[in-house]
């Protein structure tokens, strides 16, 4: 909301620069409060990415030999043994870092599955390792080792051709364009209480649940099944409760038995191995599926890209086998929020106290029964600034937040207050320059009261400040108003007296019409006071104004005249003094010369010394003419004498210092030496008071004519 402020007439001052000093600081000071938040968040990102880098390459050769330590776990070689093993292709045969699964014992081939880790995990709890050993001559068969939950296994009976009521287990391979079949019914060993043991005699046939009369098992495909254990899912019943089942298989796979038994050289693992697709299904007594490899995709084991974790952003793990590429990991970035581009680009520029190489190398390798896998891992510092990006991103919210404070402080203070105290300082500013002395007139006494606060009023301290400088003011123009018209009315007062003693003298002048009367002369003296005196507003203001028509004057025959009539004016023993032979002529108004020696005599009359005379002399002081009034009495101290020509200062405090500081008294008004001076200074003259002769003189200069 924009505040439309007041005009005014008040002529506004130019301010120097003490005015602008406090606002100055507080908008330095604030200034100073933001840039040291920005300073303090920017050396803490400083610190924070020397920390950081330091410890990514400490943490760097640690890193390669965490790497190492998996991959020379059995798992670990799993996967550098396995690098191309597809996740969507379901069960195809992983090749072991171990020559062959001892499938005979249950715990030795649960103790090789888990030490691989080639097993897949299914939804359902079970799990499968389809695997081939790392010995091309172990005899080219393929190992499946599962679990899973199982209830009471129902054996086959020696002789039994028809299955439909045994649990038995299918296995369909596909290799290299041949497809075999087996049919394995579990015959059970002698029971150990609820734990149940037997084979998984293989049929090579395709039917489900029927063997041919005659037909005779495989004798290279062996299988073992074994249900113990306590009950699992917390079945009550003993007898009927499911138990952890595990099954092991050995397959003979024809097509790898021909590559073997043709001899030369065998290439093993076969580069063809994950063609190779196996479903083993069992399926219990009721025709129930207990198990199908190939119902749903199960979670496969390592793999090289889940090394990937383990890697950093920037980082590029290189396996190499003879000096061919096995894999290329690159590490991905996972900041735990959203970097800031500007930053990233902030904290690369940021030095270091301690600079890195641009590249960091480091160098590892793992034996396997293939051969040795050369590691080379390779990280650059610099990727560091992504995750510290993405943790500042968070905390910038943080120094925004203190860096907005700081600016809605000082926007309140600055429009709320600081704003408001320049503009009443400007405006309070302008009303004292319009109103000193030397600018004051009626015009702007008229607009002191000019000063509206109407928009920085308020409940505040300032508000209230201002309202009540405003109220002040208003009450001081108010008083200078009033001053105003008494001052009218009393020169309205002036005036009329004026008028009432101008009519009684132009009777007394048309009485005395002799031109040679001394009376007449005295009369005419009187009027022309009477016009300066009552015709104007101010007795300073009247002489100022008053118009004098200076002649050829004989001072000598003048001063005579003036001494011999002094007496009329009520001052005694005023002499003449001897003075220069003959007329001295100087140019002056009569009746002004006459008002200006009068005003001196009455004032040496009251300061002289009781019964002395006042001396009046005539004398020329080089090219001029001055006349010196002296009078035997106390001396006027030494800062008065040119202060007693002022308007108001009256001579009577000019013996004593401690009177009343030279201020006119009620009596006299201090004006006879002000008018003085001002007759005087109209003719060209002018007049001085100095300490002579035990008293004082009043040396009166005028201008030869």
């Amino acid at each position: 909301m924009k505040i439309k402020l007041p005009r005014f007439d008040l002529t506004y001052p130019r301010l120097g620069l003490a005015a602008w000093r406090n606002r100055l600081v507080f908008h330095g000071v604030f200034l100073l409060l933001a840039l040291a938040t920005v300073a303090l968040a920017v050396t803490l990102l400083r610190e924070e990415k020397q920390r950081a880098y330091q410890r990514y390459a400490e943490g760097f050769g640690r890193s390669l030999a965490t790497l190492g330590a998996k991959l020379r776990h059995p798992t670990g070689q799993l996967a550098l043994l396995n690098p191309a093993q597809d996740e969507a292709r379901g069960a195809t045969p992983l090749l072991l870092p171990f020559a062959a699964i001892d499938f005979d014992d249950p715990q030795k081939a649960r103790s090789a599955v888990e030490m691989a880790g080639c097993a897949r995990q299914y939804a359902n709890g079970a799990s499968l390792c389809l695997a081939v050993g790392s010995n091309a001559y172990a005899g080219g068969f393929v190992y499946a080792v599962g679990a899973l939950g199982a209830g009471p296994l129902v054996a086959r009976e020696r002789g039994r051709l028809e299955l439909g009521g045994v649990d038995r287990a299918r296995v369909r391979l596909a290799y290299r364009g041949e497809v075999q079949q087996w049919l394995a019914p579990f015959e059970a060993m002698a029971p150990e209480g609820f734990a149940q043991r037997g084979r998984l005699t293989g049929f090579a046939t395709a039917a489900d649940d029927l063997l041919a009369h005659g037909t005779r098992p495989d004798r290279d495909f062996r299988g073992w099944l074994w249900r113990e254990g306590p009950c699992l899912g917390g079945g009550s019943d003993p007898a009927t409760c499911a138990r952890r089942t595990m099954f092991s298989l050995r397959l003979p796979v024809a097509a790898l038995r021909d590559a073997l038994m043709r001899g030369g050289q065998v290439v093993w693992p076969p580069p063809d191995l994950a063609l190779m697709a196996l479903r083993i299904t069992l399926v219990d007594a009721a025709g129930r599926t207990r198990f199908d490899s190939a119902a749903e995709a199960p979670q496969a084991p390592l793999t090289l890209q889940g090394l990937v974790a383990e890697l950093q952003g920037g980082e590029v793990l290189r396996i190499e086998r003879d000096g061919r590429l096995v894999a290329a990991l690159r590490g991905e970035a996972e900041p735990e929020g959203l970097p800031s581009p500007w930053l990233t680009r902030l904290i690369a520029r940021l030095p270091l106290r301690t600079e890195l190489p641009p590249r960091l190398v480091a160098h590892d390798a793992v034996d396997t029964p293939l051969g040795r896998y050369e590691l080379t891992l390779s990280g650059d510092p610099r990727s560091v600034d992504q995750a510290l990006s993405a943790v500042a991103t968070r905390v910038s919210w943080l120094v925004g937040g203190m860096l907005l404070a700081i600016f809605l402080a000082w926007l309140v203070i600055a429009l709320g207050l600081m704003r408001r105290i320049a503009r009443l300082t400007r405006r309070a500013a302008a009303v004292s320059y319009n109103i000193q002395p030397e600018r004051l007139d009626a015009q702007s006494i008229q607009r002191l009261g000019e000063l509206d606060v109407t928009d920085l009023r308020g409940r505040d301290e300032l508000g209230i400040l201002a309202g009540t400088i405003a109220d002040l003011l208003a009450r001081a123009k108010l008083a200078l108003r009033r001053e105003q018209l008494r001052a009218e009315h009393e020169r309205d007062m002036w005036h009329a007296v004026g008028h009432e003693i101008m009519s009684p003298l132009q009777a007394l002048l048309a009485l005395h019409a002799d031109a040679d009367a001394p009376s007449r002369r005295y009369l005419l003296r009187m009027q022309q006071a009477v016009r300066v005196l009552y015709g104007t507003a101010s007795p300073s203001e009247a002489l100022a104004s008053a118009q004098l028509a200076p002649t050829r004057l004989d001072l000598v025959a003048f001063v005579a005249e003036l001494a011999r009539n002094a007496a009329y004016a009520g001052i005694d023993d005023v002499v003449l003094a001897p003075g220069p032979e003959g007329p001295v002529f100087v140019h002056a108004d009569a009746y002004s010369l006459e008002d200006v020696v009068t005003h001196v005599l009455a004032n040496a009359d009251r300061h002289r010394a009781p019964g002395s005379p006042i001396t009046l002399r005539v004398a020329r002081d080089g090219a001029g003419t001055e006349l010196r009034i002296h009078n035997r009495g106390a001396p006027i101290r030494a800062d008065m004498l040119e202060r007693i020509f002022d308007y108001g200062v009256s001579g009577d405090a000019a013996p004593d210092a401690a009177a009343s500081g030279g201020v006119a008294s009620s009596e006299h008004r201090g004006q006879g030496l002000f008018v003085a001076r001002s007759y005087l200074a109209k003719m060209d003259g002018r007049i001085a008071a100095v300490n002579a002769d035990g008293g004082v003189s009043f040396v009166i200069s005028l201008t030869p004519s």
